[in-house]
């Protein structure tokens, strides 16, 4: 799986698990709707790190909790 990918899926994971959608994360961590949608339609191949810390933070999530998981274990380029 590709890095971009795999967060995507992560981010997706927690979200549901917090109860965070798009809106809630544009409404409480000040992230830009355009932003948000560029990239959980995958139309950017990379994301900051500011940006994942900006969401994760909105969510009550650390970096660690966020990449202590399986699925990062075998990313592919």
């Amino acid at each position: 799986m590709e890095l971009i990918d795999a967060v995507i899926r992560r981010l997706r994971e927690l979200m549901k698990q917090k109860g965070a959608t798009l809106y809630s994360l544009n409404r409480e961590g000040g992230i830009a709707k355009s932003t948000l949608s560029q990239l959980f339609n995958r139309k950017q191949e990379k994301v900051s790190l500011n940006l994942l810390y900006d969401i994760l933070s909105t969510m009550g999530v650390t970096m660690k909790e966020f990449f202590d998981d399986p699925m990062f274990d075998d990313i592919s380029d």
